[in-house]
């Protein structure tokens, strides 16, 4: 099972190609052309042909306010490539943006409706829920998928159309994990997820694993749908003596857990994973006395002119401006869904064509030196990472300060 993605891509391939030169039999084909799909491609105002990337994000529920910075850094990277050469010809990319809601149930009509505007590729999603929940309607149209920051193992796990570019959750759990035993000194550890959700806990399943396994003990508590009053479970982890509170859920909720940890003097660290990487975290939490870690995929300042040029967009689009949360500060996932849209560029490339098979078949080789690091896929369709940024809330100045690079 080891070469599992890349044999069932390469298999897929060459049923595309032994299809394509029996329908050809009296006619060569153009560089690049397989089923007549660049033939028919659409023409761009610019004169080019268009291949559409579809965007499959939140822009609403619990998860919006991520999706919108993970969409963002998909957008400034069209800004600034909006073309690409395929089969030696120039296609204008057009960006096919929906919205998932954040939910598992309203999601999978979100990817139908790429798979329907014929998408050659699709980029997301920012909750590895909403990603398992679309990955039968992917793999039902014939249409591939690049995972931004879905940790999830679930995500690719089993199929040949799911990739991913991100860390995972068993290995991020780990460095939470070490970090909050060998590096904070906590023997007790209180985590808190929210039932239902895929990611929150999957993560708090690893970190319990990896903490327990050290010789930790562990307090775990879910909270349910809807919920914004964490008082009880705040109250709770106190009274049992914890040492750090784990609690790697969405931004909506994490707002609402950082002001009433400061309201009632929780006293312990907060550790959260890449999820609380966010400038809403770091507004709810200035001025207080509160202690956040979490881990990461990119630390502001590590690539200056690509931060630089994305904060210039931000700044100069009110559009950008409210979908980054009304400041510039960069997320990490904004550099993920930049990385994200030139590996979807290199795999076009790749492919020599727009047929969504076409691409599925290159992806496992494609690789690509981007502003997160190197992106290479692995056997099961996931980037080879083993490093972790940790950052820590300014609490003065409301902004991360860098901790550490983290390995296993």
């Amino acid at each position: 099972m080891k070469n599992f993605k890349k044999v069932a891509s390469l298999l897929l391939a060459g049923s595309m190609l032994v299809g394509s030169l029996a329908g050809c039999a009296g006619a060569a084909p153009a560089p690049g052309a397989d089923s007549g799909d660049q033939a028919a491609a659409p023409a761009a105002a610019s004169g080019d042909k268009v291949v559409k990337i579809g965007v499959y994000e939140p822009a609403s529920g619990d998860n919006g306010a991520g999706g919108k910075q993970e969409t963002l850094g998909i957008q400034y990277a069209n800004s600034k490539t909006p073309t690409v050469d395929i089969g030696g010809e120039t296609y204008t990319v057009q960006l096919v943006v929906v919205d998932n809601q954040s939910s598992t149930e309203k999601g999978p009509s979100a990817a139908q409706q790429l798979v329907s505007e014929g998408v050659s590729l699709v980029l997301g999603s920012y909750g590895s829920g909403v990603s398992i929940a679309a990955s039968d309607v992917f793999k039902n149209g014939g249409v591939p998928a690049i995972g931004v920051t879905c940790t999830n193992p679930q995500v690719t796990e089993g199929n040949e159309h799911y990739f991913r570019i991100c860390f995972l959750d068993p290995f991020q759990g780990t460095v939470l994990a070490n970090y909050a035993y060998k590096t904070q000194n906590a023997k007790k550890a209180y985590c808190l997820s929210k039932l239902g959700d895929d990611y929150s806990a999957g993560l708090v399943n690893y970190f319990v694993e990896a903490f327990t396994a050290l010789g930790g003990e562990v307090v775990e508590e879910s909270f349910p749908e809807g919920n914004s009053d964490f008082t009880s479970y705040i109250t709770n982890a106190k009274s049992q003596g914890c040492e750090v509170f784990f609690s790697p859920v969405s931004i909506e909720a994490a707002a609402n857990i950082v002001e009433q940890a400061a309201s009632q003097d929780l006293g312990m660290p907060i550790l959260a994973g890449d999820t609380w990487d966010s400038n809403v975290v770091c507004g709810a939490a200035e001025g207080k006395n509160v202690d956040i870690c979490v881990t990461t995929f990119y630390q502001e300042g590590a690539v200056p002119e690509f931060d630089n040029g994305l904060k210039e967009y931000i700044n100069g689009d009110s559009t950008a401006l409210a979908n980054n949360g009304g400041n510039d500060m960069i997320a990490a996932v904004s550099a993920m869904g930049y990385d994200a849209y030139y590996v979807a560029l290199e795999a076009l490339k790749a492919a020599g064509s727009t047929d969504p098979a076409a691409v599925q078949g290159v992806l496992p080789s494609v690789t690509y030196e981007g502003v997160s690091g190197k992106i290479a896929f692995n056997a099961t369709g996931d980037a080879e990472r083993n490093t972790a940024f940790v950052k820590k809330v300014n609490t003065e100045t409301g902004t991360w300060d860098f901790v550490a690079e983290q390995s296993i």
